[in-house]
């Protein structure tokens, strides 16, 4: 039972409730409504609506000038951690009665994640996912909405597991979630720590403070737990620095517990040699490699048998959206990936560069979303002009921003020397397919920046878009 810290109680606190909620349009009868200042609205301003819902209780950092006749008023300093904390003990710890680990990191949560749901699904055990792609209980599949869910979302997918005989559970850990407090209140078997760079200052203040949340994260596990870190990543040792959790690392290059080498990197696959032994996987490029790496060192972390790890991840499948690639009767081979980082885009783009021959042409098409990150565009078009043969900058989700606006934001950073191999197609179909026009026998197309996603945002409006399904159909349509 975790205890939150308590400024002022107005009323009785010895009543039965219904539910926790935090947003006052799903409050119910006898439900409690927790006021949280959020990045848009502020809840204290829905207090009364909560009430006149049948809320009978009312968590919040200020409390309101009327208070009503029967309804129990908690003043707490944060309203977030109140809220995590009751979440957990309102559905009675559930992260305690499973083995929960924690991914973070700018790139590579996601990949980590959902390859140990895979191979310890492999292994025999109920196994649960919580990743920005979908929610895993097991074989059941359940639609994600954030990174990192909200508080109540976690407990509730949790206790769910709990109730359906789940062993483990890998997390997908965002920094807005570690900064929201979504976290806290849940017991971590474990923590991986992937690599940080530029990505979300739009919500963090400045790299230091995006940093500093994330290594927050190891700063809260307790001591049964282990923290595994990309020993390579000059932040790596930082996440590690005030931790009391059991510290581990991993890496290509430097002297770590866990280490590995590239003997081949091929279109078909990696060859690695981790711990002595060498192991032929289906992922490709030297991001997957600290990927692997990682899934290997968390696998012997939890007690799985070496051989046995080594064998199940042979067998393991990329992540849909993270370098997905099909090859068309053409001979054209075209990736889809998420990469929407600089970081990301530059380790895409060097990974096909280190494969393939010279002879080919790499096409690359890449926006950036809208209404957030801004800093990163230019950088983003340095990147792909820098490493690609023709560049084709192109909308992403651009939200509530113009399209064109972003592109030439993205435009700024191309050097001087390499803008005649750029153009723009705002139009992300066109795009596409202008990308398909241009390839010839035995060249690649990269599409970047969406992966996974099947839809479109215009203007608060959702559209289906899924960029591997429109290159596919482009590529067949064009060689018929």
């Amino acid at each position: 039972m975790y205890r939150v810290n308590l400024e002022k109680v107005v009323g009785n606190t010895s009543v039965a409730i219904s539910n926790i909620e935090f947003d006052s349009r799903n409050v119910g009868l006898n439900d409690v409504f927790v006021a949280i200042k959020g990045t848009v609205s502020d809840g204290h301003e829905y207090i009364k609506n909560a009430a006149d819902q049948g809320a009978i209780a009312i968590v919040c950092e200020t409390l309101p000038e009327t208070i009503i006749n029967g309804i129990t008023y908690v003043q707490v300093t944060d309203s977030q951690r109140a809220l995590a904390y009751m979440a957990a003990n309102f559905h009675e710890n559930p992260s305690e009665a499973i083995k929960l680990v924690g991914v973070t990191g700018t790139n590579g949560k996601t990949t980590i994640a959902t390859l140990l749901y895979q191979l310890f699904t492999k292994a025999g055990f109920e196994v649960g996912l919580l990743s920005t792609v979908k929610v895993m209980i097991g074989a059941k599949e359940y639609p994600a909405t954030h990174t990192t869910p909200d508080s109540l979302t976690i407990n509730n997918y949790l206790a769910k597991m709990v109730q359906a005989g789940v062993e483990y559970c890998f997390m997908e850990v965002s920094s807005h979630g570690i900064h929201q407090k979504r976290t806290e209140g849940l017991h971590f078997q474990g923590g991986i720590f992937t690599n940080l760079s530029h990505d979300h200052l739009d919500y963090h203040s400045s790299f230091k403070e995006y940093r500093d949340v994330k290594k927050s994260f190891f700063d809260q596990l307790p001591k049964s737990a282990f923290a595994l870190t990309n020993v390579d990543d000059k932040n790596g040792s930082v996440m590690l620095q005030n931790t009391q959790a059991r510290k581990l690392s991993y890496g290509l290059q430097n002297y770590a517990d866990y280490k590995a080498q590239i003997l081949e990197n091929q279109f078909t696959g990696l060859l690695l040699k981790i711990d002595s032994h060498e192991l032929w996987v289906k992922l490709i490029g030297n991001f997957n490699a600290y990927n692997l790496l990682a899934i290997y060192a968390t696998a012997d972390l939890l007690g799985l048998e070496t051989m046995e790890t080594l064998q199940l991840m042979s067998t393991l499948e990329s992540v849909n959206g993270r370098f997905q690639y099909t090859i068309s009767k053409g001979k054209i081979t075209a990736i889809v990936d998420y990469a929407h980082t600089p970081d990301a885009l530059k380790n895409i783009l060097e990974t096909i560069n280190a494969i393939r021959t010279g002879n080919e042409a790499l096409i690359t098409v890449v926006g950036c979303g809208g209404n957030r990150d801004a800093e990163k565009r230019p950088k983003m078009g340095q990147i792909a002009a820098s490493l690609s043969t023709k560049v084709i900058f192109t909308s992403d989700n651009p939200r509530n921003e113009d399209p064109d606006a972003i592109i030439a934001q993205i435009e700024k950073g191309v050097p001087a020397e390499h803008f005649k191999k750029t153009t723009s197609v705002t139009d992300r179909k066109q795009a596409i397919k202008t990308a398909c026009l241009l390839a010839s026998e035995g060249d690649i197309i990269l599409i970047a920046g969406k992966g996974h996603e099947t839809y479109q945002e215009i203007k608060g409006e959702r559209k289906d878009f899924d960029d591997f399904k429109i290159v596919n159909e482009m590529l067949t349509h064009l060689e018929k």
